[in-house]
């Protein structure tokens, strides 16, 4: 079998907009909800968000390429330059040996709304041309193999809040089996706007609260729903051997993806947590690393059901030993990034397993004892890391668990 290991990452996030300041905000426990401000919310329930600060298009892009493209394909681009960058990759690969895999759990949505409003307002010749090509969700994808001359395998996933973690188990496996060398994987998102939280508002799964830290208290008792929020997370994978023989730095290795569905209910977990065990164990493996040495980077979005349901399955992966797991919710910090969610939280567990340092749970302050694992609450913690998983469950019950060691 191939090995396949990291060798470049990218991130644009609400507490960073690049893996460097992801890093710094993330161990420090920075907070990046605050009240919305790409629309008016006086009138709103629902008045928190995890929005992404300081991004100018036209100067990370150009200025043509931002007129052309949707904030989520942009936010994609940006932390795929820098992913890229990181891996010395371009120029040392055959086109047709590099591929992309590269999704979004709701895709151009700003796009379809606004000209969804010149469709009704100034009819039919008002629509722009650019519509469809910048609100299809796999526009990212491809704008991303566009940019980087990258001929091989090109799909798009969106398995909702699994999207960013699917992407990367299955950029994984396309360079396991022989199908690339390296694969450029991720996902993104950008849909803070009034439709969308419209929807997931009055389904009951955003929280009301409105102080910012109040509002996503993963594992705490006092959780009343998840936050929305947007960016984007890359990562270039690539074969061992590949890597090695052009002197590229190694980050770390992908060794385990676990891919499950709950098939129970359309946004709801499965409480009797079977499947979601089931995704941990398969990216698990044999790999024999003790609990006390592995970290999670859990779903944790602060809703009722998720992160009880997420307990549940983690003590029927690990049974007692659950409790010796070291787990965190960095959506304390970010807020659930949707379809780019998985990848940051990817980024942000190969972090902690490189850096030896666990990412806190913040504002944590009541005990659930239907959670009742260690979720690192507020702090930072110090580990002797040789494992770290990244688990994200998404509406229709897609499950998705990938799982990095040193190398």
């Amino acid at each position: 079998m191939r090995r396949v290991v990291i060798t470049g990452m990218g991130a644009v996030t609400p507490i960073g907009n690049n893996v460097a300041a992801f890093k710094e905000a993330m161990f420090a426990g920075k907070n990046g909800i605050d009240t919305i401000t790409k629309f008016d919310v006086s009138e709103s329930k629902y008045t928190m968000a995890g929005e992404v600060k300081d991004f100018d298009a036209v100067a990370l892009l150009d200025k043509m390429t931002a007129r052309k493209t949707d904030a989520f394909t942009q936010y994609a681009m940006v932390a795929a330059d820098e992913a890229m960058a990181q891996s010395g990759l371009k120029g040392n690969i055959e086109s047709d040996r590099l591929g992309v895999c590269f999704g979004s759990g709701i895709g151009g949505i700003e796009t379809l709304c606004g000209e969804h409003v010149n469709l009704l307002e100034k009819g039919v010749r008002r629509v722009s041309p650019q519509f469809v090509p910048k609100m299809i969700y796999n526009i990212a994808a491809g704008n991303i193999a566009i940019r980087f001359e990258a001929n091989g395998p090109c799909t798009a996933v969106s398995t909702a809040c699994a999207t960013g973690a699917t992407a990367i188990g299955e950029a994984y496996r396309t360079i396991l089996h022989g199908y690339a060398d390296a694969m450029i994987c991720g996902g993104a998102e950008a849909a803070i706007n009034p439709l969308t939280v419209a929807g997931f508002g009055n389904c009951q799964a955003l929280t009301p609260a409105s102080d910012k830290n109040e509002a996503c208290v993963p594992f705490d008792k006092r959780r009343s729903g998840f936050v929305m929020a947007e960016g984007a997370g890359v990562m270039v994978l690539e074969d061992y051997d590949h890597a090695v023989a052009r002197g590229a730095n190694i980050i770390a290795e992908v060794c385990g993806y676990g891919s499950t569905c709950d098939a129970h209910h359309v946004t709801a977990p499965d409480p009797d947590a079977k499947y979601i065990a089931k995704a941990f164990l398969d990216a698990y493996g044999d790999c024999g690393v003790p609990a006390e040495k592995i970290y999670v980077n859990a779903h944790g979005t602060s809703t009722p059901l998720n992160d009880k349901t997420e307990t549940a399955g983690l003590k029927r992966a690990f049974g007692e030993d659950a409790k010796k797991l070291h787990i965190s919710s960095t959506k304390s910090m970010t807020g659930h990034m949707l379809g780019a969610t998985g990848t940051v939280e990817a980024i942000a567990a190969v972090l902690a397993l490189t850096e030896g340092l666990v990412p806190p749970t913040i504002n944590y302050k009541e005990a659930d004892p239907d959670c009742d694992l260690d979720y690192t609450p507020n702090t930072a913690v110090k580990a002797d890391l040789e494992l770290a998983m990244s688990s994200n469950l998404g509406f229709g019950g897609h499950n998705a668990v990938v799982a990095f060691k040193k190398i």
